[in-house]
């Protein structure tokens, strides 16, 4: 990967789609010290001028003129998933780096013609799933790589709301399920050895809404995801039990909980599974809170000048987008799925 040389100089970004997903983008790009916005990029004119006049920065409607015309050596694309493939391609065949809102493509085959296509012109491809960025998270992968909780043996998802009225090209499982099998992946570091998921179609138009599923994975933690569109209020939560007692995750209000298991020793033992568990002490940990938005685009900045590695890497992208589209064929088909792990 050919880096930005590190110095003081602001990293020079754009944004390419600047609607509902794009908004913070620019705020950020545009209040950060590390970047210096030089322009956005949006088909609709409405959109892309009021945009533009809020934070006084030069609008295009063809985002190919815009990487022509300006100085760009960054990019966050935050344009339909549709149109992954053709916007992050023509960035990086210009040698400008992406940062992708997730999903990282379309489908496996265009994620990994991105993931090829990077390699190929030395730029950092890295793909938006900021609950990585979320403080909370980052502070319970940290409480169990020290080993607080023992052996994982179920991590329980749930991520529900109302239906947003700007999704069509995709259903709830890559757009929701998607954050929480990454962030399985990233707790437990184990791959997913089978799926099975019950979806249905409720009020979108022509996709999934609702999705109860199960993951096996290699390390044989069971995954449970329980993700709609239907429920009236935001609920974005993340429960991890083990041996000794069980982990939650608040992803809104960035609150992390540890409710004890009282009976349980140093190991799970036979003795112990006779006895059970036992309810403890409840512990909230003290975290500090930050827009993980905000994280996730410092660290691209970070890796842009060769100062970090990519937190989310294509692959990881590419990851994520494989288990939800089997996901989506195991509601279709009604039957489990072999990864192949």
């Amino acid at each position: 990967m050919t880096a930005v040389e590190p110095s003081m100089r602001p990293i020079r970004t754009a944004v390419i789609g600047v609607g509902a997903m794009g908004r913070n983008p620019v705020r950020l790009h545009h209040n950060l010290p590390e970047t210096e916005l030089m322009a956005i990029a949006d088909a609709d004119v409405a959109t892309g001028e009021a945009i533009s006049r809020q934070h006084g920065v030069k609008v295009y409607t063809d985002y190919c003129a815009m990487l022509d015309a300006e100085p760009v050596e960054a990019v966050s694309i935050c344009v339909p998933t549709t149109l992954h493939l053709e916007v992050a391609s023509e960035a990086i065949q210009r040698g400008i780096h992406v940062l992708i809102e997730k999903p990282i493509a379309a489908t496996v085959e265009e994620g990994q013609t991105l993931i090829d296509q990077a390699h190929a012109h030395d730029v950092v491809c890295m793909v938006g799933h900021v609950e990585r960025f979320n403080p909370a998270v980052v502070e319970l992968k940290r409480r169990l790589q020290q080993g607080e909780l023992g052996r994982i043996f179920e991590i329980v998802a749930r991520r529900k709301g109302p239906f947003p009225r700007r999704i069509r090209d995709v259903g709830v499982v890559i757009d929701l399920a998607a954050h929480d099998l990454d962030i399985m992946w990233y707790l437990t570091n184990a791959e997913v050895t089978r799926v099975y998921a019950e979806t249905a179609q409720r009020v979108h138009e022509s996709r999934e809404d609702m999705l109860s599923g199960l993951l096996r994975f290699a390390d044989d933690t069971v995954g449970v995801l329980d993700i709609n569109w239907l429920t009236p209020t935001k609920i974005r939560e993340l429960s991890v039990i083990g041996e000794r007692g069980m982990f939650q995750v608040n992803y809104v209000t960035q609150d992390l909980f540890f409710f004890e298991n009282a009976e349980a020793g140093e190991g799970w033992d036979t003795l112990s599974i006779l006895r059970g568990v036992a309810e403890g002490r409840m512990i909230r940990h003290m975290v500090e809170k930050k827009e993980p938005l905000r994280t996730e685009i410092e660290s691209f900045i970070a890796t842009v000048r060769g100062q970090d590695v990519p937190i989310v890497n294509g692959e990881d992208g590419l990851r994520a987008l494989r288990l939800a589209q089997a996901i989506v064929q195991s509601g279709l088909e009604n039957r489990p799925i072999d990864m192949g792990v």
